[in-house]
């Protein structure tokens, strides 16, 4: 398939902010998509240059785009640095450029997508000496021989940066729509912006088997080629690998046990909630490999862990839900997160900082079992084959410390326990339901002592005054909704320090956000939304000042969250809720 074709259904979806026609627009372009082109489009579409869970980047920032926009349109780099500063997007300062080198030139050839992804995935390849000089010269061939629409996508699609607005959401409801729509009868009405559904309780189980299927494979271009194939029976062959993480199960908060009961029922367990950082953990035979929440790779970090895994995980095929929490040797008492948060990045001394910063492994869910997924099975039985597969070692590994139980006095008490012990609070859990994936369910539920702090990530920044003048030392923080924008909710800078000894500094968060930056004018920049930190307040007010419609009262950065990512942060909802108990 020709890359203009995909490009053409860019533009359209560029042009429109609204979801069900994004979804109209993908799902007809993917009905004439050959079974050979379509994985590639799928992750193309998603602005993907692979699977969501493969671990391999580009690695290209701005700067380096910038030189291969040079080389490509023979612009100088003081007019490519102007165009971009007046932009704020390097893809259509490719496209002005290359526009103009094409009206003097000969033209350009038919790039396909697959030669498209191909030569993007090459730029993973290229290591050592000079690879700066190949990976320029190798994207700028790619910008030479590409339409001046083309280039735009090139560029945005190697910094990770679309704009078109595509969620999980409509590629999922586009997968149903293309290959199921016809015989659900979906219509698209564009004058209302609205589908009319002949039977919407058949749509729904339509819509949840693609969501199953994306669940145990995170990735919709095997979920899609399976429907395109073989229709919903080709779900019932795809397999959840081992060593290919998936989105974890989160929760949502409640204020008393009481809540808790009634959004769980009784008896339902109740589980100690440790302040330390999610680990998915797969094990198959001897081979073993860690992800965080945001699946990202530490299994090199953790080197402890993994033996512990080898040595007291009594099966050869499986993949566990664990909280990872770090302890003091000498007295034993559970640490806060951000007392281990810093070996997630460690590349060096890393055998030296596991033994100065342990952790204990507390298995609390499994996802695979013998090769198998087991989502599926209730929670209380899942829990029965973690009892039976987890060997206790004490400081080491074992089962989350839980109860079950329908007594409010007991859960006090055991309350009482959690945070004595050095813990948050309690994890309250349904007993009858099956794992969700990715989902925020609300039969999982955390119950904390505290007033939540949120996850945030970064938008903008500005340089600082006096002696902070080399530092971004304000920055303007952003929750996410449900389509996925970031919408800011306040500025924060309390809480860093000036020397790096101290804490998390100034100057860390400078060196993190300098290559994010996606535009600058005097002193205030754009960043591209990737650094999370976890930011404590006084109060959440109404404020039509920011996007969000909310504003933090007195914000403090707490620490860097390198565990989450950007589509793993607050959501709108979670801070419209703690607005309105706020209230009461």
């Amino acid at each position: 398939m020709h890359y203009s074709e995909l490009v053409e259904v860019y533009v359209e979806l560029e042009a429109t902010t609204k979801r069900l026609e994004h979804t109209h627009i993908i799902s007809e372009f993917l009905k004439d998509v050959s079974l050979d082109d379509l994985g590639n489009t799928i992750l193309l579409l998603e602005g993907r240059v692979f699977p969501r869970w493969d671990e391999r980047e580009i690695g290209m920032a701005s700067k380096m785009m910038l030189k291969a926009i040079n080389v490509a349109s023979g612009d100088t780099k003081d007019r490519i640095n102007k165009e971009w500063k007046k932009t704020g997007d390097l893809g259509t300062v490719s496209y002005n450029l290359i526009r103009e080198k094409k009206q003097s030139t000969l033209g350009s050839h038919e790039l396909t997508v697959k030669k498209i992804l191909n030569n993007l995935r090459k730029l993973v390849t290229i290591e050592g000496i000079g690879s700066v000089d190949k990976k320029i010269q190798l994207v700028a061939e790619l910008l030479t021989s590409a339409k001046p629409n083309e280039a735009k996508y090139i560029v945005r699609t190697i910094l990770n940066d679309m704009r078109i607005g595509v969620g999980e959401g409509s590629i999922r409801d586009s997968i149903v729509w293309s290959f199921f729509g016809d015989k659900l009868k979906v219509k698209y009405v564009k004058e209302e912006n609205k589908i009319d559904i002949e039977d919407r309780e058949k749509y729904n189980e339509y819509v949840d088997a693609v969501q199953r299927a994306y669940d145990i494979t995170n990735d919709f271009a095997p979920v899609a080629e399976a429907a395109k194939k073989k229709g919903l029976k080709g779900f019932d062959e795809l397999e959840m690998q081992i060593g290919v993480p998936l989105k974890v199960m989160l929760a949502l908060k409640v204020d008393n046990i009481d809540e808790g009961f009634e959004r769980c029922g009784k008896p339902a367990e109740f589980e100690f909630k440790y302040d330390g950082m999610r680990m998915q953990i797969h094990k198959n035979n001897n081979d073993v490999k860690i992800f965080t929440r945001r699946l990202e790779n530490i299994t090199k970090q953790f080197p402890e862990v993994v033996d512990y895994i080898k040595k007291y995980i009594h099966e050869r095929k499986v993949i566990l839900d664990s909280e990872a929490v770090g302890y003091n040797k000498k007295t034993g008492k559970y640490l806060p997160f951000q007392n281990i948060s810093q070996r997630i990045k460690r590349k060096y001394d890393i055998e030296k900082m596991s033994e100065e910063m342990p952790v204990e492994v507390n298995v609390f869910d499994i996802i695979n079992y013998k090769g198998k997924s087991i989502i599926n099975e209730p929670f209380e039985e899942r829990k029965k084959i973690i009892k039976k597969i987890v060997e206790y070692v004490p400081k080491k590994i074992g089962v989350a410390k839980s109860i079950v139980t329908a007594d409010k006095k007991e859960v006090e008490k055991f309350y009482k326990e959690a945070i004595n012990s050095g813990n948050e609070g309690l994890m309250i859990k349904k007993l009858d339901v099956s794992y969700k994936p990715g989902g925020r369910v609300g039969f999982m539920v955390k119950l904390k002592e505290t007033k939540e702090n949120l996850d945030l990530v970064v938008v903008n920044a500005e340089w600082g005054e006096g002696k902070r003048s080399k530092w971004l030392s304000s920055y303007t923080l952003a929750c996410i909704d449900e389509n996925n924008n970031f919408l800011e909710i306040g500025k924060a800078s309390t809480g860093l320090k000036e020397k790096k000894e101290e804490g998390l500094s100034f100057a860390e968060m400078t060196d993190l956000l300098k290559p994010l930056i996606k535009k600058e004018e005097g002193k205030e920049v754009v960043i591209k939304p990737k650094i999370v930190i976890e930011v404590a307040y006084e109060e959440i007010q109404k404020s039509p000042t920011y996007s969000s419609s909310y504003a933090l009262r007195f914000p403090r950065v707490i620490c860097l969250r390198e565990d989450r990512g950007p589509k793993d942060i607050s959501t709108l909802k979670i801070v419209e809720s703690l607005y309105n108990k706020q209230k009461k």
